[in-house]
């Protein structure tokens, strides 16, 4: 059984992303894997308080961000006791594909725009299978 196949579906998935279209694309993606408990977040801030209010058991956010850029943001989640071990997967652009892959760690990883549910899947695995 895959890791996704024993998750509960139910469980609370933050989605950060400044624009809303890729929002709603990631969110897409994950209701075609069968989860319903998505949160967005357009900005980092906003992120850090949701997470922090929250009991989230997977990120997936931009690399991109203005203002706060996604490394500095998972950076700052990761300096936070309650956040230090929620699975990050880090969306970039091809361009910022290795500085990203740079950056994570164990507990993460990078998904390169344009994706499917599909490979949305296998990185989530993979991640949640660490």
């Amino acid at each position: 059984m895959s890791p996704l196949q024993s998750l509960d579906r139910n469980m609370p998935i933050l989605v950060v992303d400044d624009l809303s279209a890729m929002r709603r694309i990631v969110k897409n993606c994950l209701r075609k894997l069968g989860f319903e408990n998505i949160v967005e977040a357009e900005n980092a801030q906003s992120a850090m308080q949701v997470l922090e209010s929250g009991d989230f058991k997977f990120v997936i956010s931009d690399w991109n961000l203005e203002v706060v850029k996604g490394n500095e943001f998972l950076n700052a989640a990761r300096q936070h006791e309650k956040l230090k071990n929620v699975p990050f997967l880090i969306v970039a652009a091809e361009a910022h594909k290795q500085a990203a892959a740079q950056v994570v760690a164990d507990e993460s990883g990078v998904i390169v725009k344009p994706f499917t549910a599909d490979l949305l899947q296998q990185k989530m695995e993979a991640i949640l299978s660490k």
